[in-house]
């Protein structure tokens, strides 16, 4: 078999080298869907777009709605056919892709790059649920509840902060460095190129146990009790980091209860929050004028000095 053929099969979740944070991030998202979102910071060809796809597939009741970065606002939202309600006197909506997203992922490759009013779009979306279409005087909503997942490459600009708080959960990715796990990569890029069939069969036991796991993890998830002395943790780290609001405390509460479940725990842990706070507040740091890494500095002291590390 060549390429070609390649793109009738996915490449499988579990088959991707390395990784390890982006994959939990997404793990964490699917079991929890109410975290948030997550977004993935790398340049290119670091498997994000591969890795979002593969957990996709991984999940029969999950599809990946793509929003392009040129797609106009009627696309987004959905359009209504004012001639028809004049006409019959009944809305006509014809649905956009926060339509068809709801109750899946709504993936932005390149989200950087997505014009400003797109972005107040999905922020509406996104913090209501909810899609609201008005034209002439005449409205209609549906639920609008999705996964967003967006992937990008620093170097082509950065995102609106108002986009960026918006995102659970951050991971930022790089190519592999070690000369063993690069080669693999490469290994079995191929191997799949060449037979799609007999490669993804190989991981057929690994993805069956991974759905299962995510399916246990989503039925424990409820039954994690919400402690106090987290409560005070996630403050404690949140007002360390002087972020913004309230959202990366809540976001660091509903992580690390999604990573006791994804554990099989019943009960969240303070190393669960500085796990989950790795993922939710990076992204949230501020920083100085000319002063780039303000935040990665910040972190390595909240790292030493923090007692629960």
């Amino acid at each position: 078999m060549n390429s070609i053929n390649a793109q009738h099969h996915l490449y499988p979740f579990t088959a991707i080298v390395g990784q390890h944070a982006m994959k939990q991030a997404l793990l964490l998202s699917v079991v929890n869907p109410m975290l948030g979102g997550v977004l993935v910071k790398g340049e290119k060809g670091t498997a994000k777009s591969t890795a979002v796809r593969a957990l996709a597939d991984l999940l029969p009741e999950l599809k990946v709605v793509n929003l392009p970065v040129s797609a106009t606002e009627d696309r987004l939202v959905g359009t209504l056919d004012i001639e028809h309600a004049i006409r019959h006197g009944e809305k006509k909506f014809e649905p956009g892709l926060l339509a068809e997203a709801h109750g899946h992922i709504l993936y932005v490759d390149e989200i950087n790059l997505l014009e400003d009013h797109l972005v107040d779009v999905l922020l509406d979306a996104s913090a209501m649920g909810v899609n609201t279409v008005e034209r002439e005087g005449i409205s209609f909503s549906h639920p609008s509840r999705f996964i967003l997942i967006g992937t990008m490459n620093p170097e082509e600009g950065e995102l609106r902060p108002q986009l960026l708080d918006r995102f659970a959960l951050s991971v930022e990715v790089g190519g592999e460095r070690d000369v063993e796990g690069r080669a693999e990569v490469v290994r079995r890029r191929l191997l799949f190129e060449s037979d799609p069939v007999s490669f993804c069969g190989r991981y057929e036991q690994e993805q069956s146990s991974l759905l299962a796991r995510i399916n246990r993890a989503r039925e424990l998830l409820p039954r994690i009790p919400l402690q106090d002395r987290l409560l005070e943790r996630a403050a404690e780290l949140s007002i360390r980091c002087e972020v913004d609001g309230h959202r990366a405390d809540i976001t660091m509460i509903k992580t690390a209860m999604t990573m006791a479940a994804w554990d099989g725990r019943t009960e969240a842990s303070e190393a669960d929050i500085w796990a989950a706070a790795r993922f939710v507040l990076p992204h949230r740091l501020r920083k100085r004028p000319f002063e780039e890494r303000e935040g990665a500095d910040l972190w390595e002291r909240l790292i030493e000095e923090t007692s629960f590390a």
